[in-house]
Formats: structure tokens, C-alpha cells, sequence
């Protein structure tokens, strides 16, 4: 990972998890939100978006200071994890409660959309996410339909 998405484990504190640690950390301790916020970065030398991202992240989480937690998802686990939370684009925060996919943002956002999302997840009343389905595309050539 570059300097600036580093940062985040190093200056920030948040965790980098993997496969292997990902349902330890969804697993709030006594105190702790269940309310988390998992961070897929992609590569960012191919989506420097994920810099502007990774500078948001730790604002998101003091603006919602003890009601979210923060996690950077390991690149090496990004494959392999992506289908789990939902996530389809690079970069993501992938959005939690214990380990309830309640929403995916994915690439850079305006500041306000941040706000009003998160806030709104943090309801108790928050449906979770639902798995996206095949898609659903017909498919036509010379007016003639081909199954998909």
C-alpha cells in the first residue's frame, strides 16, 4: 500500500484485516459499536480515488466519533471478500452492523452524502443490504431475443 493509505494503520490506528481476521473485528467487544466501516482500496497507483478515500475515512470515523469503527480490508483479501460485503467497484466502504451488510458507498462521494448515509445506517430499524442478483439483461439481435 502506498504512504498516504498506510497512514491509516499507522497514525490512525485502524486494523488491517484479512479473511482470517475480518469476523474477529465485526465482532464488537463489550463497549464497542457494532457499527462498522470496512475500507476496500483497490490499487491505488490504478484508482487514485482511493487516496481521496483514505483521507475521508478517518474524518467519517471522528465526525461519528464511538458509534462507528474502522477497518482497512487487507489488499491480498480484497478478491476473495469483495462478494461478501458487496462491494462491485474499487474503492469501497463497505458498511456494517455486527455482520450485517447495511450499505455499500463505492468510489470518492460528496461529504454530505457521507454524512446523511452513515447516519441514516446507524438506525436500528436499517434493513440489511440484499444480495445483488444475477443480472437480469435480454439480449436482442436482428429483433430476435437470444436467452441470456
Amino acid at each position: 500500500m502506498t504512504h498516504l493509505i498506510d497512514r491509516l494503520t499507522s497514525v490512525h490506528g485502524l486494523p488491517l484485516v484479512d479473511e482470517t481476521t475480518v469476523d474477529v473485528f465485526l465482532a464488537a467487544s463489550d463497549g464497542e459499536s457494532a457499527h462498522a466501516i470496512l475500507f476496500f482500496t483497490g490499487d491505488p497507483t490504478e484508482r487514485t480515488d482511493s487516496f481521496d478515500v483514505a483521507v475521508v475515512l478517518p474524518e467519517l470515523v471522528a465526525v461519528f466519533a464511538g458509534r462507528y469503527r474502522a477497518a482497512v480490508i487487507a489488499r491480498s483479501a480484497e478478491k476473495a471478500l469483495m462478494p461478501r460485503f458487496q462491494v462491485m467497484v474499487l474503492p469501497s466502504l463497505a458498511v456494517t452492523r455486527g455482520g450485517t451488510i447495511v450499505g455499500v458507498l463505492p468510489r470518492i462521494r460528496d461529504w454530505s452524502e457521507y454524512v446523511e448515509k452513515l447516519a441514516a445506517w446507524l438506525a436500528p430499524d436499517t434493513p440489511a443490504l440484499r444480495p445483488a442478483g444475477r443480472p437480469k439483461v435480454e439480449i436482442t439481435h436482428n429483433g430476435k431475443e437470444i436467452a441470456p
